[in-house]
């Protein structure tokens, strides 16, 4: 039997200014293994700052795990498996309500992999991958509905789409390593109401290349998020192909948005981060793994300057707060609004804020803030 070892790289990108390239020409094409100069950025010249310091009580001690954010609320839970789920207020912080549906039973999920929160129709999706459900919940966390995925579908995240659909990533095309692709297409939009597919998006491939080291029975995978929310349009990526696309909602277009030089010895994957009208933040990540050691999967980051039309290793600095990395990766959102969020935590702020390393609103926060309070969340925002 083999041995699964996921190590948590899921990169997803929430966009403005994303758009295809008129033509094969017009491609930018990243050289992810050569070297390149660094360059420093300011954070606030890149994005609008929300901090919203989350509400600690008795009932809402949460370790900032956030799951969904709207305009009115942010959906949270813990980085544990414990099925919390908590809802705050999205411009205060204020805690409004917490439920937990984790169980085997029909209106239960045994693992959350992923959360929807469509706050129009009031309903929250959980994907549960161990199932293969999607379970559906009221904001009070009343059962609703649960639908099946397709047949044969593996989905360890699924995202707003549509009033009326989902869209998610098959990650069954895993299993076909070294293989010829075995399904016509492996991104899909789904229904809300029972999961039917509405729509396959077919990416040109032939030879699946997936995220994975194998060594005998052992597998380390490094999962690459393969879909990205653009404003109302979407980047699909697909390690089996060096191309990032572009694909248009409107008309049903796909286009190619950029491509990485090919590689080998090792195999280094190409991820992507927030988007802005001048920078496009991007990740690499190698194909080695030491199942001795149990390490592996080395990253680098890299930035797309379209105004100098070069490559860069970003450095980003919170103007806020002295001496903090900026992630413009790891967490980036289903928000046509809001690119990324950052988890700070409240002992790091307290300690930031009594060596005077805090400034504007970030530091009127940590200043009533205790070592145990519930994270800061720090928001990202289009400019």
């Amino acid at each position: 039997m083999k041995k699964y070892l996921f190590i948590g790289t899921f990169v997803l990108m929430a966009v403005a200014g994303c758009k295809p390239s008129a033509t094969h020409d017009d491609l930018v094409i990243i050289d992810v293994k050569a070297s390149h100069p660094e360059k420093e950025l300011a954070l606030q010249s890149l994005m609008e700052v929300e901090y919203v310091p989350l509400e600690t009580t008795d009932e809402f001690v949460t370790q900032g795990d956030v799951l969904a954010v709207g305009d009115k609320y942010m959906v949270v839970k813990n980085w544990v498996n414990d099925g919390d789920i908590f809802i705050f207020d999205r411009q205060t912080g204020k805690g409004i309500r917490k439920w937990n549906r984790r169980g085997q039973g029909d209106e239960e999920y045994t693992y959350i992999n992923g959360v929807v929160l469509d706050e129009n129709a009031g309903e929250i999706f959980v994907n549960c991958s161990p199932t293969k459900k999607v379970l559906v919940y009221d904001l009070s966390g009343t059962f609703k509905r649960s639908f099946n995925l397709p047949e044969g579908v593996e989905a360890l995240a699924i995202y707003h789409y549509d009033a009326d659909n989902l869209m998610l990533y098959d990650m069954s095309v895993y299993y076909d390593e070294g293989k010829a692709r075995s399904k016509p297409y492996y991104h899909l939009i789904i229904s809300k109401q029972n999961g039917e597919v509405q729509k396959g998006i077919a990416l040109p491939f032939g030879i699946v290349k997936a995220p994975y080291v194998q060594k005998g029975d052992a597998v380390a995978v490094a999962s690459v998020c393969p879909i990205v929310p653009c404003g109302d349009d979407w980047l699909l990526v697909e390690t089996s192909t060096d191309t990032v696309y572009s694909y248009r909602t409107a008309g049903n277009e796909l286009h190619p948005f950029l491509a990485k030089k090919p590689t080998a010895d090792p195999e280094v994957l190409l991820t992507m981060g927030v988007v802005t009208e001048r920078y496009w933040f991007m990740q690499t990540v190698e194909k080695e793994f030491d199942f001795t050691t149990g390490r592996g999967f080395p990253l680098g980051w890299l930035v797309y300057d379209k105004q100098e039309s070069e490559l860069y290793e970003p450095v980003v600095h919170n103007a806020d707060y002295e001496g903090q990395e900026v992630d413009l990766i790891s967490h980036p959102l289903n928000n046509a609004k809001v690119a990324a969020f950052q988890v700070l935590p409240a002992n790091q702020l307290v300690e930031a804020y009594e060596n005077d390393k805090l400034q504007g609103r970030l530091k009127e926060i940590a200043a009533r803030l205790e070592e145990e309070s519930n994270p800061v969340i720090m928001l990202m925002k289009y400019l």
